[in-house]
This record gives C-alpha cells, sequence and structure tokens, in this order.
C-alpha cells in the first residue's frame, strides 16, 4: 500500500503537497518524493507527491518515476502482476530502464500506447501520470476499484489523492457536507460512487480514467464487465 496525490492549477504551493503527502504517512511508513514543474505554456504548474510502502525494487524504486527524457513522470499505489513480462517486451523495443520496479512499466508503455497502456495492465493500481509534452495529466483506477482514488475540481484546478484526508489538507478543498450523500450514507451506509459524503470531492470509478489536458476535464470508462449467457445453462 501506498499514497499518491497531485495538484494542477495556476500557482502550486509544494507546502501543501507536502502536507497532504504527510496526512498519507500511513499509507507509506518507508519513503517519500515529491517533484514540482512549470507547465511549457506557463499557465500551470504541477505538483506530484507519493508515499512508499517498500515491497518491489528496495533499492531504486523511489517516487515520482520518470522515462528517458524525462518528460513522462508518475506517482503509483498497487502492483502489476505482469510487469516482468511488459519490462521484456518494451525493452526489446529499445526502451531503457534505470529501476526495478513495476512502476517504471508504466511509464514507458505510455510512450508507446497512450492512455491505451492501462489497457494491458493485470492488477491493483491507482495512479497519476504527468505528460510534459502533451501538457496532459493523466488518472487511472483499476478495473474493480481495488486501490482508492479521489479527486477534487476546485477554482479551476485539479486536486487528487489516495485518500480523502489528503484533500482537506488544500485550503480550496472545503469541508462542506453533501446532504443528498448524506441521506444516502444513512439508507445504504455507505456513499455510492462517484459521490462521497463531502460536497466537491468525487471517487474516480472503477475501470475509469480522468484525463486532465490544457485545462480541460473529461472522464473515460476504459473498462467493464461483461455479462455472457454463451456458455450458461438453459433454465
Amino acid at each position: 500500500m501506498c499514497g499518491i496525490c497531485g495538484w494542477i492549477g495556476n500557482k502550486v504551493d509544494g507546502r501543501i503537497i507536502k502536507e497532504m503527502m504527510g496526512a498519507l504517512s500511513h499509507r507509506g511508513p518507508d519513503d517519500e518524493g515529491y517533484y514540482k514543474w512549470e507547465v511549457g505554456s506557463g499557465k500551470w504548474e504541477v505538483g506530484l507527491g507519493h508515499r512508499r510502502l517498500s515491497i518491489i525494487d528496495l533499492e531504486t524504486g523511489k517516487q515520482p518515476i520518470h522515462n528517458e527524457d524525462k518528460s513522462i513522470w508518475i506517482v503509483f499505489n498497487g502492483e502489476i502482476y505482469n510487469f516482468l513480462e511488459l519490462r521484456e517486451e518494451l525493452r526489446e523495443k529499445g526502451h531503457q530502464f534505470y529501476t526495478n520496479s513495476d512502476t517504471e512499466v508504466i511509464v514507458h508503455l505510455y510512450e508507446d500506447l497512450g492512455q491505451d497502456c492501462v489497457r494491458k495492465l493485470n492488477g491493483m493500481f491507482a495512479f497519476g501520470l504527468w505528460d510534459q509534452r502533451e501538457e496532459r495529466l493523466l488518472l487511472v483506477r483499476d478495473r474493480l476499484g481495488i486501490k482508492p482514488l479521489h479527486y477534487a475540481e476546485v477554482d479551476g484546478q485539479l486536486v487528487f489523492a489516495s485518500e480523502i484526508k489528503a484533500l482537506l489538507k488544500h485550503p480550496a478543498v472545503k469541508r462542506e457536507i453533501d446532504l443528498l450523500s448524506l441521506s444516502k450514507y444513512l439508507t445504504f451506509e455507505y456513499v455510492p460512487a462517484p459521490n462521497t459524503i463531502f460536497k466537491g470531492i468525487r471517487k474516480l470509478l472503477p475501470g475509469h480514467l480522468l484525463i486532465w489536458e490544457k485545462g480541460r476535464i473529461a472522464t473515460k470508462q476504459y473498462w467493464k464487465l461483461s455479462f455472457s449467457t454463451e456458455h450458461g445453462a438453459n433454465n
């Protein structure tokens, strides 16, 4: 288990990112990493933060992790079960790796396939990937939603984190209760996704990705469970 967070806005305050990371320290007690960029257009800044529970590649797997020319960066929570096969395929195509982690595989797979890279991943995961060239932030959650990912759009900015408590460290994210969500909680004893108990904070749905590109946000479903009766018994 690790913790990820990030923020894209007009001016990103590194101290707030680190406070968000601190709220996730219980998810990743072994290490932490942070990086901040100014987007090429000069209108936006991006910050990514990570708290690490070291499991794979204890020595060189520190995040955020980047590609060869440092134009693509990622913070990742989870495990990719088929990363060894994917890494071998990518090496044969000429990709160069500087870690032995499953996380770096995603970066190079994105170089080849863009957002469709997620279709080749077998695992449980949530990640935020920043593409400096395209000025694009990609948030992805695994097919069944094993790993959590929350986000908020506030004052033209996008903030994301593994847990709500980290989002609440951002001064623009309000602690305002959503009364409809409260009603659903009292009825069902949970708040159905994509809503949360807080107004303005949402869960990224399982099998979905979110794309922030040049100030615009869109969500997309990349996988859904298929129910087929083709091989079922006739009643």
